[in-house]
């Protein structure tokens, strides 16, 4: 229920700039340096989710600024906003590694990433920052976002309607399911537009969709319930699609999604895993 109340109040205050920055080059390039630090799978997730309410935060100040500035054409008015995304162009790898620092000390994970971890990562890329650099970076990142940044993922969402199924008697073994999630997490996440795409045309049934129709996607997008829901269902449908009817009313039950919701979630990633039109 908490979860529940989280995820809908987290809809209720979205941001226009809402996924913009969870593209699929920004998502490959934290997930490969996740691995190379040998973090675990919720700090790569934290970190997306983490660099995304940032950047959105530098957006809206950039915005704020044009606002202001708005109201006088004299020469030099628009520096400010410039400046500002000068800034964040320059300072975007920099923030990225932050990002998945504070995410390694969120995840409990015996391994943190260190400052001579990142600055060594960020020599190899021919950055020539400091350490005290790193830790204001860290820090302007603390500060942008009040400091709040145990933010849930989606991955808390999978784990445990996985355990409420577990405890609700689903035949299924735990242990290769919650496996598949993790793969299928990964895969929605760096297929992310494609999936929410052929959702999006799928829903509506209608290959062209407006814009109107698709900013009203948005909170489709964003919402971590369905897409629990989507890749548990996924996921017992490619292990054991026997026991995927049983898995879909379970599902429904517990969060109150539609059936035919999770069926078109599970459609559109299935499509992009296999790679065929079919239906």
């Amino acid at each position: 229920i908490h979860l529940a109340t989280e995820n809908e109040q987290n809809l209720s205050e979205l941001s226009d700039q809402a996924g913009c920055f969870k593209e699929t080059r920004t998502v490959e390039f934290i997930f490969l340096l996740s691995e190379k630090w040998h973090l675990d799978q919720s700090a790569r997730y934290q970190a997306v989710e983490l660099l995304e309410r940032f950047m959105i935060k530098q957006v809206e100040q950039i915005c704020k600024s044009s606002r202001e500035n708005a109201k006088s054409r004299e020469q030099g008015q628009g520096s400010s906003r410039s400046s500002l995304k000068d800034q964040m162009y320059d300072t975007f790898v920099l923030r990225l590694v932050s990002c998945i620092q504070l995410a390694s000390k969120l995840s409990l994970h015996y391994n943190i990433v260190n400052s001579d971890m990142a600055l060594k990562f960020l020599q190899s890329l021919k950055y020539s920052y400091t350490k005290e650099e790193l830790l204001e970076s860290e820090l302007a990142v603390l500060k942008s976002l009040h400091f709040h940044i145990n933010v849930l993922t989606p991955l808390v969402y999978v784990e445990l309607l996985l355990e409420v199924l577990g405890h609700n008697g689903f035949p299924l073994p735990a242990k290769p399911l919650h496996q598949m999630c993790l793969q299928l997490l990964d895969f929605s996440y760096l297929t992310r537009d494609s999936i929410y795409d052929t959702l999006l045309k799928v829903a509506i049934e209608n290959s062209t969709p407006s814009k109107l129709q698709v900013a009203k996607f948005l909170t489709v997008k964003e919402d971590f319930m369905l897409l629990a829901v989507g890749i548990i269902s996924t996921g017992v449908f490619i292990l054991n699609p026997r026991h995927w009817k049983q898995a879909v009313e379970h599902l429904n039950c517990i969060t109150g999604i539609t059936s035919q919701s999770i069926l078109e979630f599970s459609y559109a990633v299935l499509k992009h895993i296999v790679g065929s039109t079919t239906p």
